[in-house]
């Protein structure tokens, strides 16, 4: 009997119907064709992607940008890493399951190749945290529209080092078929010209590759693996740039208390 991870949080943080969600991405994207003004950017081939995990109405925009230009690698696989919001986990747990639902179908999980990391690295299977999850389901359905072929695995992490998770990004990526998308939001619940305070440290972090002003200095939910990917790009000496930032003020015009988002991208420069 296949194991299937259900679209737990579809109709809550997105839409259940692929068409809202189909016409969501149309617009964004037509956004970013209006309005960007290094079209340039669109074309990178980026290993690597940092997006937000909120509803789509708050950071949708923020995240398609990370996941089209993710589309342009047509990687093997996608490995999904993000913080546990709902149940306490001790270090990584894996998602073993045969298929991810999303509004748009099934996306196939690569069992065989958990199975490789797994003999290099100690994973859990925290089953329950993983059917509640919206960090690292709400990054699905891109990917499905995204990368259709790709298959999936799933990482969710709670009390875990961001040198154990590096750890397994760098050896994620020196395989060329793999592709990472690491999921976070930034500062929670501070008034709109504080969170663009806190949260500059996060971009300034991840842009210039600064693990001092990461660790020390960023408020994000999944600073781990955020921090994690700072750490693999600086090995690898992978390039790395942000691409948004935005609050849920700038979409609902509350600014008394906001969430930040970011989106970013790591990749190796052609030579």
């Amino acid at each position: 009997m296949e194991l299937i991870r259900p679209a737990g949080n579809s109709g809550k943080f997105y839409p259940d119907d692929p068409e809202a969600i189909k016409q969501m991405i149309i617009h964004w994207n037509n956004l970013l064709k209006k309005n960007l003004e290094d079209q340039k950017l669109l074309k990178l081939n980026p290993e690597a992607i940092v997006a937000p995990h909120a509803g789509y109405v708050y950071s949708g925009f923020t995240a398609n940008y990370g996941h089209r230009i993710l589309g342009n690698l047509h990687p093997k696989r996608i490995i999904v890493a993000g913080p546990s919001h709902h149940v306490y986990i001790r270090g990584i747990s894996a998602g073993y399951f045969d298929a991810y639902e999303t509004p748009f179908g099934l996306v196939q999980g690569d069992k065989a190749y958990l199975k490789e990391l797994n003999r290099y690295f100690n994973f859990t299977f925290e089953e329950t945290a993983h059917y509640l999850e919206h960090s690292t389901e709400t990054q699905f359905p891109f990917i499905k529209y995204y990368n259709p072929e790709a298959k999936l695995v799933e990482l969710i992490y709670g009390n875990a080092d961001y040198l154990e998770l590096a750890d397994i990004f760098e050896y994620i990526l020196r395989d060329k078929d793999n592709a990472i998308v690491v999921s976070t939001d930034l500062s929670h619940f501070h008034r709109q010209n504080l969170a663009n305070e806190i949260d500059s440290n996060c971009l300034v972090a991840f842009e210039y590759k600064n693990l001092e002003i990461g660790l020390d200095k960023c408020e994000a939910c999944g600073k781990t693996g955020l921090n994690a990917l700072i750490k693999t790009a600086t090995d690898l000496y992978m390039t790395t740039k942000v691409l948004d930032y935005r609050t849920s003020g700038d979409i609902t015009g509350d600014t008394a208390r906001v969430v930040g988002y970011m989106s970013g991208v790591a990749y190796f420069e052609k030579k």
